[in-house]
């Protein structure tokens, strides 16, 4: 797959390299670094819950992989290459499964083909669309992916960048696509434990970064998951999400068991 590389502005913040900057990853320039340290001082608990959020991720793609058997899975706003990604934990289960990621970020846009480097005997897409837009990330991911089956849909720290009610119309506009037997693994922060740390790292970021976010409360979360089975635990902070679960291989701390301002599920389609 040929990509154009766009311009990157090495000297503005960009949400993308900041959050990859936290995980650990080398994807980013002094400026990122910089405001991620800023963003840490007003919220030290913002580490925690990136690492706690990708082994959230870990863990509910392996469920969905070795115990729910799907074998498709759609990662919307999957955001820079780092350890663990979805098709890396998917095929470790399963060669054959098929990965489309999602983003319409031109720096994640740089490093697709780093994402696409999957297993043989599956696939692994990009897809350039935004979240705005459910019927083209639709269009789209059905060149590889079959909707007549089920599918994993990922939603992990994306929906935040919708501030408003459409929100929930697109996820709706999603998991209506989607056949019996898929699961939505959402997640998303909130302001449970630290609320004035959450609300001034988001009065931060909004002011210093490129893609305005919102905190929403776990309530507000729920409503994701409108019209699907909510696999135990339930909604809870995404530490807790089957925290006796091995996390697996990974070059990451994990945050299992930590409680976060980040809560997370997987609901399943009947």
């Amino acid at each position: 797959m040929s990509l154009d590389r766009p311009v990157i502005n090495s000297g503005v913040p960009h949400s993308a390299r900041i959050w990859n900057y936290w995980l650990g990853g080398k994807d980013c320039y002094e400026i990122d670094r910089q405001v991620g340290d800023e963003i840490r001082r007003a919220n030290p608990q913002i580490v925690d819950i990136a690492r706690a959020q990708r082994a959230f991720l870990r863990r509910a793609v392996t469920h969905l992989a070795a115990e729910a058997g799907l074998r498709q899975f759609l990662d919307v706003g999957t955001g820079l290459p780092t350890a663990d990604n979805t098709h890396e934990v998917a095929q470790r289960v399963a060669r054959d499964a098929r990965i489309v990621y999602v983003d319409h970020d031109p720096i994640v846009l740089v490093h697709a083909n780093a994402l696409l480097s999957g297993a043989p005997e599956g696939a692994t897409a990009f897809v350039d669309a935004d979240l705005r837009d459910p019927d083209t990330i639709l269009e789209r991911a059905a060149r590889t992916l079959d909707f007549s089956r089920p599918v994993g849909l990922i939603l992990l720290g994306v929906a935040a960048h919708l501030p408003d009610e459409s929100a929930y119309d697109v996820v709706a506009r999603l998991v209506d696509a989607l056949p019996s037997g898929s699961h939505l693994v959402f997640g998303d922060s909130t302001e449970v434990y630290r609320p004035e740390a959450m609300r001034s790292m988001v009065e931060h970021w909004n002011k210093t970064g490129d893609n305005p976010r919102v905190n929403r409360s776990p309530e507000q979360l729920a409503r994701f998951f409108a019209g699907l089975e909510l696999l135990e635990p339930g909604l809870v902070s995404v530490g807790r999400w089957r925290a006796e679960r091995a996390d697996g291989p990974s070059g990451l701390k994990s945050g299992t068991g930590t409680d976060v301002d980040c809560f997370g599920g997987v609901g399943l389609k009947q």
